[in-house]
């Protein structure tokens, strides 16, 4: 049981990073890209690695997106 929901999640992070590779407007891509870290996220944690997965939480799936969405932004107010 639980060998098929890590590869049910595995697969799950792999379309949703596709998805994110073919996305048009960048903001879903990078709302997609913080899907691929949370997915990532309960992985850590399914394989008893809380440490990894409290510092992909934070840093991964967190300040990643933020600074991306910041960046983001801030080129839309540019052009």
């Amino acid at each position: 049981m639980i060998g098929f929901l890590i590869l049910s999640l595995f697969l799950g992070i792999v379309v949703v990073a596709f998805a994110s590779i073919i996305q048009k407007k960048l903001a879903d891509s990078i709302i997609l890209f913080m899907g691929v870290g949370l997915g990532s996220v309960v992985l850590f944690f399914i394989f008893n690695a809380p440490d990894v997965a409290l510092t992909e939480a934070v840093i991964g799936a967190g300040i990643s997106s933020l600074i991306f969405l910041m960046a983001l932004k801030h080129l839309k107010a540019e052009s």
